[in-house]
């Protein structure tokens, strides 16, 4: 008998809880909602994004980032987004976390939620060609996104479609003739969608070109001294260097 009327208290009980539970996120919604309204009245602002903490903390420690004193941030969807000025110019930052579904989500978050009439991505560069060295500065003119790949045995047939193709027995040590069970590689195009295009018709897409007023801008800092030590003890060999024009590609792998 006891446990019969349990029943019904404990569905009592859950359902109050999750009502409760719906309440506050309903609530924080509309906190955050109004925040974004009021923030983006002081709009538009240029938007700011890193990927991990070391090249936040670098940017930080710089001192040219001023916290907004009313809304220096707005926590959305577990990413923390400040607001302040950089050098007078108003800016949104936020670092978006490793990997590129991480770039693409706050990338976008930021893009529809707040008034931004541009965004810099900055941060550590993976790997280089051989004009370029650690501490040089690099501005690229386009951006390849190369994670778009199928990998297939020797036997294999690519698709024409392919914009590069990487064959893994070219690397062979010693060289060989050329044949190696690891196969090949094909690197395909993205498709991409735009608020210029067509709704729900995908670009086929390589290289995504930066903003030419954007690489006008930059080519003005090509020239600029940059510091060649960190303190009295940690310097580069060289002076590093500026550079605008490259091209630049990303993945995950």
């Amino acid at each position: 008998m006891a446990a019969t009327q349990l029943k019904p208290c404990l569905v009592l009980l859950l359902t109050f809880s999750v009502l409760a539970f719906a309440s506050a996120i309903s609530r924080n919604r509309i906190k955050s909602l109004n925040q974004i309204i009021e923030v983006n009245r002081k709009g538009p602002y240029i938007g700011l994004i890193t990927v991990i903490a070391t090249e936040e903390d670098a940017f930080f420690a710089s001192g040219s980032f001023k916290p907004d004193p009313k809304f220096p941030f707005i926590d959305l969807s577990g990413r923390r987004f400040r607001f302040g000025v950089v050098r007078g110019r108003k800016v949104v930052y936020v670092r978006c976390g490793e990997g590129m579904t991480n770039a693409v989500a706050a990338t976008q978050q930021m893009v529809d939620l707040f008034d931004i009439k541009g965004i810099i991505h900055f941060g550590i560069a993976g790997n280089t060609n051989n004009s370029m060295s650690i501490g040089d500065v690099t501005i690229p003119n386009q951006i390849a996104h190369t994670g778009l790949w199928e990998w297939l045995n020797t036997n294999g047939t690519l698709d024409s479609a392919d914009v590069a193709q990487l064959e893994i027995g070219d690397y062979n040590v010693p060289k060989g003739n050329g044949t190696n069970l690891l196969g090949h590689i094909g690197y395909m195009e993205e498709e991409y969608y735009s608020v210029a295009g067509e709704p729900n018709v995908a670009e086929s897409l390589l290289w995504a070109n930066i903003s030419l007023q954007w690489l006008q801008l930059a080519s003005n800092l090509e020239g600029m001294k940059l510091e060649q030590c960190v303190n009295s003890s940690l310097c580069l060999t060289e002076r590093p260097k500026l550079v605008v024009g490259l091209r630049a590609s990303t993945s995950n792998i």
